[in-house]
């Protein structure tokens, strides 16, 4: 494959990886009357830890000794990025929009790991990230306020976007603890541990749901959006954006990941019917070339870093 076709399969798959991602906004709130939740993360990710099993079992056998060296880490790293986040997220799809969640989350969840970067890991903040940062939360206090300063002033979070920012902050938290993640674990082997952990942390709050919670009505929908989130957000989008970051580099397959909150948006708008507004498209434009920006200047290792183990 000469270097132009490969780079053209590049951008394809580190876009196929965005639209996938951005679908777990609109099922999550698509579902919402369908199943409670925290079982909806419990499914979600006891079937991406069944899917990762022939993937990594064999890596994950031979790393097990390491594995267990490292198991408190792995700990934090799964309470953070798999049982917090995500179901954060799904509690969220029951009180907001999958366009405010998709906004909030991915435009949120940088800023709040480049301050705690600074903070426990004495990460240094250069101009363009600065900026950038800057720039991405007048967008977000844009679609928030829908332009009008009297709204921004007078405004409180519904609880839903509550939710939608807690999930942010855990996700802030797990793309920092991803920094320090041992070398000697590998990637797919890293991904199957991080999933079963995250699955077993979310059990409590699982049976705990079943208890209080109405009885489930099965159907193909549900059987299928469950299909795409075990599947789809957590096995094919990962695997489409390694090979992305293989054919075309890090820096610039991190840029694909700025694609996630316009196309849920867009998502939402064709399948949940949600409204669209001109500000939608004013507040995703400021985002996005706010993340380009944060993102200009960076060497590629901290680039991979940041979006390398995006599990939205």
């Amino acid at each position: 494959m000469d270097a132009r076709k490969n780079r053209y399969l590049g951008m394809l798959l580190a876009t196929m990886a965005a639209i996938i991602w951005a679908g777990n906004f609109v099922i999550a709130r698509g579902v919402n009357q369908q199943i409670p939740p925290i079982t909806l993360a419990f499914c979600r990710w006891s079937l991406a830890t069944v899917l990762m099993m022939p993937i990594a079992f064999n890596a994950f056998k031979n790393e097990w000794p390491i594995l267990k060296k490292h198991g408190a880490y792995l700990f934090w790293v799964s309470l953070s990025g798999i049982a917090l986040f995500n179901t954060c997220l799904y509690i969220s799809g029951h009180y907001t929009t999958a366009i405010n969640m998709a906004l909030i989350s991915t435009t949120s969840s940088p800023i709040f790991a480049t301050i705690f970067a600074i903070i426990f890991i004495g990460e240094r903040i250069n101009a363009f990230r600065l900026t950038g940062m800057l720039v991405c939360l007048s967008g977000i206090l844009l679609l928030i306020s829908k332009g009008s300063l009297q709204t921004l002033l007078s405004f409180t979070f519904s609880i839903g976007d509550l939710w939608a920012l807690a999930g942010a902050i855990a996700f802030a938290v797990y793309n920092v603890l991803v920094r320090k993640k041992p070398t000697t674990i590998s990637a797919t082997t890293f991904l199957l541990a991080i999933f079963g952990l995250g699955t077993l942390l979310i059990l409590p709050g699982f049976l705990i749901e079943q208890v209080n919670a109405a009885h489930i009505v099965w159907n193909n929908s549900l059987l299928i959006s469950l299909l795409y989130l075990g599947a789809g957000t957590s096995v094919v989008s990962f695997l489409c954006w390694n090979a992305a970051i293989k054919r075309i580099g890090a820096g610039t397959t991190v840029l694909f990941g700025n694609l996630i909150p316009i196309i849920s948006t867009i998502e939402a708008v064709l399948f949940l019917n949600e409204p669209f507004q001109k500000i939608h498209i004013i507040s995703a434009g400021i985002v996005i070339f706010g993340l380009i920006l944060a993102n200009s200047g960076q060497h590629k290792k901290h680039l991979q870093l940041q979006m390398f183990f995006v599990l939205t």
